[in-house]
């Protein structure tokens, strides 16, 4: 439900979980004055570095590109001296922790923030030794109490004109869904008292007819405890009032409202399996990877940052293109040296060049045009550095792209929704776009050695001496 069916400003509702998780960590004894919220210091994607004290943002095979110490960017040296010899494996627990949903900002800012006391020896001694990762758990536990104390939640409730951003047409498109005859199912982790408040203001007053949220949905299973929920079944409860008195069930109907159960129960319950249902969430690995994974449902994953994404690639398409740009230009400086670097050493050996001008040359002119040449490079890695830094910086200027690690390859947090999201997308009413009936395909993908007709021979595998392999 949340960031799924209901969309939060991200800013509201984060700031207010920070400010209780900080609240709760000033109770403990911990120096928080002066630290305010901050809401561009991360994005969703990156990684904490619990052992270390970093947070990085890593490429699709888990390399480190960026990171930062506390609230302090690392130098690309210092991160090869720190990570060039490592990965990411997301498997590290202990390690390392995936902010794969917006619910992680408070606690990533609270992180770096209290690492910074850390290293400035500020933290009472008093309160025990600590290192990086017995830190993360102190923070990891604030700003549990903050969302379990229920005073985050009263207060959105209370106001929800504050934190939800209202989307008319998120009701209108799971209608068009219902009418065209799909089966509706609300899973969430939340209480019903807060689902109930949430989904009247959210949906109610978009919906026609005076329809209630309820209408929409053939069931709703509220308190469900994913991911637990996919994986093993807990005691069902059927919800008969409205102020949420339950009772004991064993068996899920259609058009009920309940508590707890099993992925397996509401199977049953629909007359569906494996991949006749998509799953909708907001969560990689609450929602998306472990429907998959169990269940073979399909997933879909809503990722709300996607609309800032795609007008940051818009606004930065001119400086990409200048990026590019140099980039080729040095690969075509590049080439040239490594052909008289070649020539070189083939001439020491007694062998002919790869080319008829450097075969020609004398030995000082090779070495001439070399150093003529790494004068050229040097200049043109002056001009790319600056640019490559502040490519992105138009979505983010520390982290750069959602979706990009560098230049050309996927970020991390790109290659786990491409592993276990069927489709993305920023919100559920984009599928308002699209008919109810419709089949997404997804789009071919391009291999490294993808090549076009014209230059690569099927007949005989080879590739013309006169072009270049694709590499």
């Amino acid at each position: 439900m949340d960031y799924t069916l209901i969309q939060y400003n991200v800013n509201a509702w984060e700031g207010r979980a920070y400010k209780y998780g900080m609240d709760n960590l000033r109770s403990m004894g911990y120096p928080v004055d002066g630290l305010k919220f901050d809401p561009e210091l991360v994005i969703r994607g990156l990684i904490m570095d619990k052992e270390k004290g970093n947070l990085v943002k890593a490429d699709r095979f888990g390399y480190v590109k960026r990171a930062m110490h506390g609230t302090r960017m690392v130098s690309n040296r210092t991160i090869s001296e720190i990570y060039g010899r490592e990965l990411v494996d997301l498997r590290n627990e202990n390690r390392w922790e995936f902010l794969n949903t917006l619910f992680s900002v408070s606690e990533a800012v609270m992180y770096m923030q209290m690492v910074d006391r850390l290293d400035e020896g500020a933290i009472p001694p008093q309160l025990g030794p600590l290192d990086y990762n017995s830190l993360y758990k102190v923070v990891a536990k604030a700003l549990f109490r903050a969302h379990v104390e229920g005073r985050l939640k009263a207060e959105i409730v209370n106001e929800p004109e504050r934190f939800v951003e209202p989307d008319a047409e998120l009701p209108l498109t799971l209608l068009d869904q219902r009418e065209a005859g799909k089966k509706l199912l609300l899973i969430t982790n939340s209480d019903y008292q807060y689902t109930s408040k949430m989904m009247q203001y959210a949906y109610n007053q978009f919906l026609p007819n005076n329809m209630d949220w309820r209408d929409l949905f053939d069931m709703v299973i509220v308190s469900a405890r994913k991911p637990e929920f996919f994986q093993m079944s807990h005691p069902l409860y059927e919800i008969v009032t409205k102020d949420g008195l339950m009772r004991p069930c064993f068996k899920a109907n259609p058009g009920g409202l309940y508590c707890g159960g099993s992925a397996q129960m509401v199977e049953q319950a629909l007359g569906v399996h494996g991949d006749e249902t998509l799953y909708v969430g907001d969560h990689i690995y609450t929602d998306v990877s472990q429907s998959k994974v169990h269940l073979r449902w399909r997933t879909a994953l809503i990722c709300s940052e996607l609309e800032k994404e795609v007008n940051a690639l818009a606004y930065g398409k001119d400086h990409r293109a200048k990026l590019i740009e140099l980039m080729n230009q040095k690969e075509v400086v590049g080439d040239v040296f490594n052909q008289l670097r070649l020539a070189l050493q083939r001439r020491n050996s007694g062998r002919e060049a790869q080319t008829n001008a450097a075969t020609t040359m004398d030995t000082d002119e090779l070495a001439d045009s070399m150093q003529n040449l790494l004068v050229l490079m040097t200049r043109i890695d002056q001009k790319i550095a600056p640019m490559l830094e502040a490519d992105g910086e138009y979505f983010n200027k520390r982290w750069g792209y959602l979706s990009r690690a560098g230049l050309w390859d996927k970020s991390h947090l790109m290659r786990q929704i491409e592993k276990y999201a069927d489709i993305y997308t920023s919100r559920v009413s984009n599928f308002l776009r699209f008919t109810p009936f419709m089949y997404f395909r997804s789009q071919a993908q391009s291999l490294a050695h993808d090549c076009h007709s014209n230059w690569f021979d099927m007949s005989t595998a080879s590739f013309p001496r006169s072009e270049p392999v694709t590499h």
